[in-house]
């Protein structure tokens, strides 16, 4: 079995601070073995972790991601080649993972102030799932699960976490499949395709969010100085 963090963010987004280096070893000194750094609008920071961990083969799979803004909210791609556009329309945004042969989770679907805009029920034809236990929202988590219930989905679990802190590996989809280096996206995607993961940990308690949240802005603040 291995626990997979399946939405973290690196430097490589504009609200974070995280090497990708230290999140890989902070994955791993928490008991994680598969990990989707899944920054805004590139996939810079998986591609360095995925480095990281092979150059030093490191017991830990990285999956080769990005969380794409569409115009109507996030959707993390897993296992991509290349970055994806942002602010295009649901539909292509997918079309475009699927092109790649990526696999289409809609993040924090029902996520206070971070959550999908349009009917998620118009895209059950095209959605490969969605995640139902982030551990940084504020609240909807309940919600996704129930949905994801009723309409029979695929699911993942991540912390979204933004820096190498103690959000990393705070949730995970635990996966009937043990770590090798011979380990492959597909068979990760496969296994989450077929419902074949449990979710556990627990959510970032209230302050832990309180605080998190405005150093992201903080974050950003410093990203459009720069500028």
């Amino acid at each position: 079995m291995i626990k997979c963090d399946l939405h973290i963010h690196s430097k490589y987004s504009f609200d974070s601070l995280a090497d990708p280096r230290k999140i890989v070893d902070y994955a791993l000194k928490h008991g994680i073995q598969c990990i989707a750094i899944a920054d805004h609008g590139n996939i810079n920071g998986s591609v360095q972790a995925d480095k990281y961990a092979k150059t030093n083969s490191l017991p830990i799979f990285i999956i080769i991601s990005q969380e794409v803004k569409s115009k109507s909210g996030d959707i993390l791609a897993l296992n991509i080649k290349e970055s994806i556009s942002e602010h295009l329309p649901p539909r292509e945004a997918i079309a475009r993972i699927h092109e790649q042969g990526g696999f289409a989770i809609v993040a924090h679907p029902f996520g206070l102030w971070c959550n999908f805009k349009d009917n998620l029920e118009n895209y059950l034809d095209v959605i490969d799932g969605i995640e139902i236990l982030n551990a940084s929202v504020f609240k909807g988590n309940e919600t996704a699960k129930a949905f994801a219930a009723k309409h029979n989905l695929a699911f993942t679990a991540g912390s979204d976490a933004h820096f190498a802190n103690q959000f990393i590996g705070k949730t995970w989809l635990e996966l009937p499949l043990d770590y090798s280096p011979s380990l492959t996206a597909g068979q990760v995607t496969a296994a989450i395709k077929e419902k074949k993961g449990t979710v556990g940990g627990d959510m970032a308690s209230f302050l832990e969010k309180a605080i998190d949240h405005p150093l992201r802005s903080l974050t950003k603040l410093k990203a459009l100085v720069k500028k």
